[in-house]
């Protein structure tokens, strides 16, 4: 069996930066080492900038049934869903990930209900990562919280699905800057981090990995998983304690 066949794979990364664009984002250069080597495993792969799209707040797929003139969500959302790997990219702010990230996880969580034909939850068989760029301390703090919550409606999550960079205490030039404060610097920041640059690409490949095998699989079983089953009334090997 080759682990080295991605072609037929599909990657959206979701930016949530909070700069529109053509502002510089930090996190989108990071991004891109990733890209750079799915581009070079054939991986069809996509950037979306959430900013730059009027999407609503809001936990329900379209939220113009809920009092909003304008959600651009529904079609963002379907080129998140056909794709089979998701990575979140975020700046850290505060500690924690920025507010696009969490719009973007809640409106993730507003689709986990719907099912697949196999009656298990949509987002089964699909892979999530994370990648997290800022000054001083949060990278692991910010990939709790999106890994927790991609895996809840869920995505599957691999050995080492998060990376990212971070600078020195107090205010320093971010990710990819080449110059601070008026002074050219001898190489942009952070590109020569070899523990930023291993754990990107141990990311990628982990999440191209367990991708490549749920995909030749069908993804799960639906044995012991399957909401429409449940309802039907089907219990597997499930005891009620109540009665036991």
């Amino acid at each position: 069996m080759s682990y080295k066949d991605f072609k037929d794979l599909k990657a959206v990364y979701v930016n949530c930066t909070l700069k529109k664009s053509p502002l510089t984002s930090h996190t989108s250069k990071l991004i891109e080492v990733s890209k750079s080597i799915m581009k070079k495993e054939q991986v069809v792969v996509e950037e979306i900038r959430l900013i730059d799209h009027n999407v609503a707040t809001g936990v329900y797929p379209d939220m113009k049934d809920h009092g909003w003139k304008e959600d651009e969500w529904p079609e963002l959302f379907e080129k998140i869903f056909d794709a089979d790997i998701l990575i979140v990219g975020t700046p850290i702010w505060l500690g924690e990930k920025s507010s696009v990230a969490q719009k973007l996880i809640e409106r993730l969580y507003g689709m986990s209900g719907k099912t697949n034909a196999k009656g298990q939850y949509s987002f089964y068989g699909k892979v999530g990562g994370c990648m997290v760029t800022g000054n001083e301390d949060g990278i692991k703090h910010c990939a709790m919280g999106i890994l927790y919550s991609l895996q809840h409606v869920g995505y599957s999550i691999p050995p080492q699905a998060d990376c990212g960079w971070i600078g020195t205490v107090g205010p320093g030039p971010s990710y990819g800057d080449t110059e601070w404060n008026g002074e050219e610097l001898k190489t942009p920041v952070g590109f020569d981090s070899d523990f930023t640059n291993r754990n990107t690409t141990f990311m990628t490949y982990n999440l191209l990995h367990l991708a490549s095998m749920l995909k030749k699989q069908d993804g799960y079983p639906s044995y012991g998983n399957s909401r429409e089953e449940w309802d039907d009334g089907t219990r597997w090997n499930f005891d009620n304690p109540e009665y036991r």
